[in-house]
């Protein structure tokens, strides 16, 4: 092979895609969505959901209401006095959410009372009276049996667990939430750059065939080079992009807990004491430290992701090489698309529990592990021979894959007019 075609190839793939105003706003927007999005969920999470309705208690114990009024006052109101059939009409003509009918039944024998009400009224709704009821009947029966306020207090006493990490250098704070989510964002990443570069290249090379240049360029390089240069040439460019992501991150990790400090001392400047106390309590500038990451991770995640997007590529390249049209490529992608998934959907699965069986598994087998390695290696400690022996079995197949897609490529990429079928593949595939 002739590298310096290969390298004119590489150059010209790669100067044409990071020229595009699509690559360079995907650079600089992605970050911004991203974080807009962190704050979307931020927000949803903290923000109050839950719409207030008023439901009518229908009170024949003559002391649940009590408690639950208590509870919350806007929600519960006593209507014992108004007829049930005249309950069933406020709640028909909405006057009304829901009623309840509370018997001695339900602190004698936990009998389940049944909440009538309009429209569904929601999962939260519905699990919001469900706890109230049960609080109220707990203290009830407590109470009724005269437990002591000590034994109350044991009864509702609920741990925690703090828990550290132990390490060469000592005891460290945990920070196992963290790293599972980045490990999972990180296995994400790579799964979006394998299926989104992969398909950009496929696309490049079918569109490449139906105006035929690729014959003129045929005519100067050898199919196996030129193939070699485009997909060096993509992979300098999402070297390009994940690199400009990643050294935004660093950046902003590093920064985000100094600057915060600094903005929120200059807060603080002319609070009394007691409200900078406060303040302090709700909001420690420390915890963004926790958002800096080890940069070995960051040099596995590009191992892992050059070693994935070389295989699929070399894979959709020879699919775009065999067809002349994106219709044609359907019969040809759901195979590959499938390890892909499996990857996807068992990344939560390697977060969760990153020691299990199937995390390992998941982690060696090479069209998955690109996905579920980094995953385990952010979030947990991966003996060496495991990430070892993946990298290994990467390079084989990768190997393995080349020598397919190429023979397939070779073949392919000059032929028109047919569309193949697996056994055209396998035939080309034979071919000398």
């Amino acid at each position: 092979m002739d590298l310096s075609k290969i390298s004119l190839v590489t150059k010209r793939e790669y100067l044409t895609r990071v020229r595009k105003k699509s690559f360079i706003l995907s650079t600089i927007l992605t970050p911004l969505a991203f974080a807009a999005f962190i704050g979307i969920v931020v927000w949803v999470t903290v923000s109050e959901s839950e719409v207030e309705k008023t439901v009518g208690i229908v009170d024949q114990t003559g002391v649940l209401y009590n408690r639950l009024s208590d509870l919350n006052t806007s929600r519960y109101t006593d209507l014992s006095d108004v007829p049930l059939d005249s309950l069933r009409k406020r709640v028909l003509n909405g006057t009304l959410d829901a009623f309840l009918v509370l018997e001695q039944s339900l602190i004698d024998s936990a009998k389940s009372p049944t909440l009538i009400h309009g429209g569904s009224g929601g999962i939260s709704f519905q699990a919001a009276v469900r706890g109230d009821l049960r609080e109220v009947v707990r203290e009830e029966r407590l109470s009724s049996m005269d437990v002591s306020e000590e034994i109350r207090n044991i009864f509702e006493t609920r741990p925690g667990l703090e828990s550290l990490k132990l390490t060469d250098e000592g005891e460290e704070k945990d920070n196992t939430i963290f790293a599972s989510a980045f490990g999972f964002i990180l296995g994400l990443l790579i799964f979006g750059g394998i299926f989104g570069y992969g398909a950009i290249l496929m696309r490049g090379i079918i569109e490449e065939k139906t105006n035929r240049i690729v014959e003129v360029i045929a005519s100067s390089i050898r199919p196996i080079e030129l193939l070699y240069g485009k997909l060096f040439g993509i992979l300098m460019v999402a070297f390009t992009q994940f690199g400009i992501w990643i050294l935004f991150y660093m950046g902003i990790s590093v920064a985000a807990a100094p600057i915060a400090g600094m903005i929120m001392s200059a807060q603080m400047q002319n609070l009394p004491p007691e409200a900078t106390e406060a303040a302090s309590a709700n909001f420690d500038p420390t915890m963004l430290e926790g958002l800096v990451v080890d940069p070995s991770i960051f040099v596995f995640f590009f191992i892992y992701f050059l070693l994935g997007l070389l295989i699929y590529s070399a894979v959709f390249a020879a699919i775009g090489s065999a067809v002349d049209s994106e219709q044609d490529t359907q019969q040809f992608m759901i195979p590959v698309m499938i390890p892909i998934f499996i990857g996807y959907f068992l990344n939560t699965k390697v977060i969760e529990n990153p020691d299990s069986s199937i995390a390992i598994i998941a982690s060696l087998v090479p069209f998955t592990s690109p996905i579920n390695m980094i995953s385990r290696i952010a979030s947990t400690d991966v003996p060496i021979w495991q990430i070892g022996l993946s990298i290994l079995l990467l390079m084989i197949t990768f190997v393995g894959v080349m020598w397919l897609a190429s023979k397939i490529y070779r073949v392919g990429i000059l032929m028109y007019g047919n569309r193949p079928s697996y056994k055209d593949l396998v035939k080309w595939i034979r071919q000398d």
